[in-house]
């Protein structure tokens, strides 16, 4: 029997190259992430791999499932280690080698296989590393799943069986970028920066937005897993930065940045203006809504207000739904309802048919917004941009605070914003209108302006959010207010990046 795992050793022992280490909070809502030989060995990563397979064969899941990495120096060891676990458990394994997320998503429908594996920490630190799974296309594991698999793996409740194997399937990345450039040519070259913080984006996205007929300036595509210059996060203000600055310097019509494993793209318009991703999506959905009137999105709680109250998407009979944040309840959601599209404030965009399959994939975000502006030849970047309603927004900022304990701190932060709600207690001097408390709690003031504040499913942090379709002064005096009930609890820490 494969030992059972521990929380803790020591590095250079011989513990720790006897016995599989698994921090248990690396368990998140709804995929794997650990900081690679502190939090997690190899032996770990194979446990987790036997843990895996022994689920899929609890679901009654066909003994198949694609695995693929990015490009991290550690990635194709950790891999490695998780197809030995699976192949342990009796499962046949189908590797695509080097991939982006949506790549593996993909190939679980190309491959006609039902499960999948992807070995990426996406946009974390070097140092971190995770797993994306999924045993059910085009959904990844939610928190049932990932609830089980934390027993089996824990508890050392694997089971070994026969009839496992592996494949390597070579040229797969091929596949993929055909599949998507299967399909007609711009009108005319867009002139495109692709920004990929030297990740894994930067092998594919400049060769299939090129196949399409735009005109790309690549930056940062070569690459490098040390990330020289940034983290391949289209969130991080100095990714933005770097891709505004060529843009302007290029006289592009878009900046693209895609994150570490390619199922994020954030955008940047000609005139260097950073455009957050939930704006992105109501330019989208305007887009979209014109051709499919009266369809459904799904918005995640961070994203603006606009997705409601947009006259355009009014016009166009389309309906928002406002769910979860977190890429396998926003996937869940859109299949649910049948949505065409689900937008997440983060940049993850879930296209479903006509348009794609259901999962997030940054290189299918990127051509949307290629096509919108094909779409508007009399319209640049900017212009669409300045067609929306004015509103002030903040970045997604973070501040620290320990994965053991962050999920009670918001306990305590929802209850006190219903404390001062039912009190009559104003924030930021007006009144409370409503509390959204699916996810956290959004704390929307009689004006419009709103602020949320929830905990990060894969990092130890929480969320901070806030808009104002009112002035940039209110927008500040939301955050003020709600970082001032954050900071009525000592175990929240310094932010990331804030107003």
């Amino acid at each position: 029997m494969f030992p059972k795992p521990v929380a803790k050793l020591s590095a250079n022992t011989y513990a720790y190259e006897t016995t599989p280490l698994v921090k248990p909070t690396g368990f998140r809502e709804y995929d794997a992430r650990w900081l690679f030989e502190k939090e997690i060995n190899l032996m770990g990563m194979q446990a987790l791999g036997l843990g895996v397979g022994t689920l899929m064969h609890e679901r009654g899941v066909r003994p198949d499932i694609v695995v693929g990495h990015d490009f991290r120096s550690y990635s194709g060891a950790i891999k490695m280690a998780v197809v030995n676990g699976l192949m342990a458990a009796g499962i046949k394994v189908h590797d695509i080698g080097l991939a982006l997320s949506p790549m593996a998503y993909f190939a679980q429908f190309a491959l006609d296989v039902p499960a999948v594996a992807m070995i990426t920490a996406s946009h974390n630190d070097n140092g971190w590393t995770g797993v994306k799974m999924g045993i059910d296309r085009p959904l990844t594991f939610g928190p049932d799943e990932m609830g089980r698999l934390k027993e089996i793996v824990l508890g050392a409740e694997y089971v070994t069986r026969d009839g496992g194997g592996y494949r390597y399937v070579e040229n797969f990345p091929e596949v993929y970028m055909k599949d998507l450039t299967d399909r007609a040519k711009f009108k005319r070259p867009i002139k495109v920066v692709a920004a990929c913080g030297n990740g894994t984006a930067g092998a594919f996205a400049p060769k299939v937005l090129e196949a399409l007929g735009a005109e790309v300036i690549p930056l940062d595509c070569e690459l490098d897993h040390t990330f020289p210059r940034y983290n391949p996060n289209p969130e991080d203000l100095k990714m933005l930065h770097a891709l505004r600055d060529k843009v302007l310097e290029t006289g592009a019509e878009v900046g693209l940045g895609f994150d570490g494993d390619g199922d994020r793209c954030g955008v940047v318009d000609n005139e260097g203006e950073e455009i957050f991703a939930d704006k992105v999506g109501v330019m989208l959905a305007r887009d979209i809504s014109a051709l499919h009137p009266g369809c459904t999105f799904v918005a995640d709680v961070k994203s603006t207000g606009l997705f409601k109250t947009d006259p355009v998407l009014v016009e166009n009979k389309a309906l928002t739904d406002y769910w979860i944040t977190g890429h396998s309840y926003m996937k869940r959601r859109v299949n649910e309802l049948g949505a065409i599209v689900g937008f997440e404030k983060s940049g993850h965009y879930f296209f479903n048919e006509p348009i794609g399959r259901g999962y997030d994939d940054g290189l299918l975000s990127a051509l949307a917004v290629l096509d919108m502006l094909d779409r508007n030849p009399d319209k640049t970047m900017a212009d669409l941009r300045r067609d929306l309603p004015r509103t002030w927004g903040s970045p997604t900022m973070s501040p620290h605070c320990d994965d053991e304990i962050k999920y009670e701190v918001i306990e305590r932060v929802v209850a006190r914003f219903e404390e001062m709600q039912a009190n009559g207690e104003t924030v930021a001097g007006h009144k409370i209108a409503e509390l959204v408390t699916v996810n956290g709690v959004r704390v929307v003031a009689d004006d419009g302006t709103w602020g949320l504040v929830r905990a990060s499913s894969n990092k130890p942090e929480l969320v901070v959010v806030v808009e104002s379709p009112v002035s940039e002064a209110r927008l500040k005096e939301m955050f003020k207010a709600v970082d001032t009930v954050l900071r009525e609890n000592p175990e929240v820490g310094e932010y990331n990046q804030t107003l």
